[in-house]
């Protein structure tokens, strides 16, 4: 098999993603200036504030932005005087030419603030009149509905727009470019594109081995950029060509200032001759065009259809890989199997047949699938391999599996994951149960692991593995827990002579319920002698030494029967909560 040797000994270093400084340009403070009017019609289901953070809190983002709101130019500018903003919001109801001439005024003030022109109603005499205007003063311009996501729309356009060149370059972040220059049809998609990746995004945390982990990966989402004519459309290409998840476009925009019929196929064409895999959507309100995409190996949305935000939200979970990843039969393209995150997709590619296996293969569909749940440094690492560099199907899928296993395990050293039964398996390395104190002996371990990772100590030295015992923490939580629910403190600070009683004690009664089945899993999964020790506040401390003063048991959990091997695990840990006292 043409396998790369450091991958089949798990000695490769997969590059770390650093999600956390990912999306470090926010939209915090936002300027909107509208008439009292418009103010009361946009906060006719609350305040924006409230609509905005119900928007957040429900897709389980942080950090909603805080809304100031003017009704005049002059409060405007005073107010921008006094305060920075991140965003200004004009709405065209204070008038076409006042809002106009407020725009240009601040961006000749502060020329790097974006500024984002919202009608109250997206009429065609109202576009039409805003055609023969100078807009250039103005980043985009927006229509409301009477729909409160489109404000998360146009924050998160922002956001992303200024985070996009270091975050592709730091981390291979995907992109999704939006080529409209219908203000009715990108102020309808926007907010349900938006939708759609935030509902991906929790898939993100999946991967996430703790509550950090899970928050910082939602950073890694795919970022929107929205192209209005043919020649921003292809700038945005060729400068993010590598990191592009898809495209939609229209069909019908300007190129070279004149309104061109074909545009968005011409644009096809141009990437189709240096990219046949990348997903693109071509759409008109014409039937007609339906046919030119398809020769273009691009599909087609019908624009006027009564469904059209579902057919493109379904559009973009098919082929964007967002959602579980569906093996499926080549010759009838029917599911025959699912994965919801890395450790299900390691075990359904042992189990599918090679004919499925290598259908997705050719078509690079599991580093997309990678790519599109942030998953970075492994889609890089397998996204080169094809089937004709092994010498079978069958050593292709084993050193993808490898892959895969490696990957985890790397991903688990130097990380203290929270615990979970549903996902404990060989490749959770160190782990805690509960959220309290690990004590000196877990964290000092901790530290080990972290430092062996960060160093590159683990593959050091040629023919050995650097490594911590793999360990499981029970947290003084769960200690507290169970001296509680077994009103165990008074026994235990009584004066006795013979500690055996105390123990008898402990051993008598009941370890938590949430322990107990934490504990099963793990004699499920580990087959090898445990040692189970204490871990105190004050041991392994610099400067307070407390170490060899409570007790450490062993057992061989190699009885065969499992009943008895968790048993003698029950024992061992209430032994050891006994010799705290």
């Amino acid at each position: 098999m043409d396998y790369i040797p450091d991958i089949v000994e798990n000695r490769y270093y997969f590059k770390e993603t650093p999600f956390r400084d990912l999306m470090s340009n926010r939209v915090r403070e936002i300027l909107l200036v509208c008439s009292k009017y418009d103010k009361f019609m946009l906060e006719e289901d609350g305040r924006i504030d409230e609509q905005l953070f119900q928007e957040y809190v429900s897709l389980s983002l942080r950090y909603p932005p805080k809304f100031t709101q003017v009704s005049t130019a002059t409060e405007a500018l005073d107010t921008l005087n006094g305060k920075y903003y991140d965003l200004v919001i004009v709405m065209l109801s204070i008038g076409n030419s006042g809002a106009l001439e407020l725009a240009s005024k601040i961006k000749n003030m502060y020329p790097s603030k974006p500024i984002i022109l919202l009608t109250p109603i997206s009429t065609r005499k109202t576009i039409l009149k805003l055609r023969t205007e100078d807009l250039s003063t103005i980043d985009y311009l927006f229509s409301w509905q009477g729909n409160s996501n489109i404000m998360l729309a146009m924050v998160k356009l922002i956001e992303d727009r200024m985070n996009v060149d270091f975050d592709t370059r730091a981390a291979d972040v995907q992109v999704i470019i939006l080529v409209e220059d219908s203000v009715k049809y990108y102020s309808s998609y926007l907010p349900m594109i938006y939708r759609t990746l935030f509902k991906q995004a929790r898939n993100l945390m999946k991967e996430g081995l703790n509550e950090w982990q899970q928050t910082t990966r939602m950073r890694g989402r795919p970022k929107i950029l929205l192209a209005r004519n043919y020649e921003e459309a292809l700038g945005l290409y060729e400068k993010y060509k590598n990191n592009i998840l898809g495209i939609i476009s229209d069909i019908s925009y300007k190129k070279e200032g004149k309104t061109d019929t074909n545009a968005g196929l011409k644009l096809c064409e141009y990437i189709r001759n240096e990219n046949s895999e990348m997903p693109i959507l071509l759409q008109s309100s014409q039937e007609k065009y339906r046919e030119l995409a398809y020769k273009n190996s691009a599909d087609f949305l019908y624009k006027n259809s009564k469904t059209l935000l579902r057919d493109l939200e379904n559009y973009i979970r098919k082929n964007y890989g967002f959602g579980d990843f569906a093996f499926r039969d080549p010759k009838t393209l029917k599911p025959i199997g699912y994965a919801h995150d890395l450790r299900s997709l390691q075990k359904q590619l042992i189990k599918i047949p090679e004919e499925s296996f290598a259908y997705h293969v050719r078509n690079n569909d599991i580093s997309k699938w990678l790519k599109a749940r942030a998953l970075f440094s492994l889609a890089s690492y397998l996204r080169p391999k094809q089937l004709d560099d092994f010498e079978s199907i069958q050593a292709t899928k084993e050193f993808i599996i490898n892959a895969i296993k490696n990957f985890r395990s790397y991903e688990g050293r130097g990380t203290i994951a929270e615990f979970n039964k549903n996902t404990f398996d060989e490749l959770t390395f160190f782990s805690r149960i509960g959220s309290g104190s690990m004590g000196g002996k877990g964290r000092g371990l901790a530290f080990v692991d972290m430092l062996l990772k960060k160093k590159r100590i683990m593959y050091k030295y040629e023919g050995i593995v650097l490594s911590i015992p793999r360990t499981v923490v029970i947290t003084t939580e769960i200690f507290d827990e169970f001296i509680e629910e077994n009103n165990l403190l008074e026994a235990s600070l009584e004066d006795r002579e013979n500690d055996s009683e105390l123990l008898k004690l402990f051993l008598q009664s009941k370890l938590p319920n949430r322990l107990r089945e934490d504990l099963g899993v793990i004699i499920d999964e580990i087959r090898k002698p445990l040692a189970i020790r204490s871990s105190s506040m004050l041991e392994d401390s610099q400067y307070q030494p407390f170490a060899g003063i409570y007790a450490t048991y062993m057992i061989s959990n190699n009885s065969g029967n499992r009943e008895e091997n968790l048993t003698a695990l029950f024992k061992a840990i209430k032994s050891v909560y006994a010799s705290t006292y």
